[in-house]
């Protein structure tokens, strides 16, 4: 599974007109096809107190694939621009970023490799040469 993150700063201006704007954003993000899950996070602050982000919206699709050719249909052309038409004339920002998802349902990080141990001089290594 991978996201879509479009993570918008907390707004400068009136708060109102960064929800009318999202709320017409979002019409355009409900167009967009192939979504397995959509996911807003309304951020309440950070461990140092005020945090420079307000909204996190995540658009959950199967693979990369299926999330690259969803973002180049007409709707998500569509959505795209809107981000940029809905928010900059505002002066409201934001970031986009693509992820995979590793934790899901209760599962877990995949393992890492085994670690290797340092060789202590007793046994030939794979870097020993004959």
């Amino acid at each position: 599974m991978v996201k879509f993150m479009m993570i918008f700063h907390t707004p400068d201006a009136d708060i109102t007109m960064f929800e009318q704007g999202y709320a017409r954003f979002l019409g355009m993000v409900e167009q967009i096809p192939d979504v397995q899950r959509r996911q807003v996070v309304n951020v309440l602050g950070s461990p140092e107190g005020q945090s420079p982000y307000h909204r996190i919206l995540e658009l959950y699709f199967t693979d990369r694939a299926t999330m690259t050719a969803a973002l180049n249909t007409e709707a998500g052309q569509i959505a795209g621009a809107g981000l940029y038409e809905v928010f900059r004339p505002l002066g409201y920002t934001f970031e986009t970023l693509f992820a995979d998802v590793y934790e899901e349902a209760g599962g877990s990080t995949p393992p890492s490799p085994p670690a290797t141990k340092p060789n202590t001089g007793g046994e030939p290594d794979d870097t020993t040469h004959a």
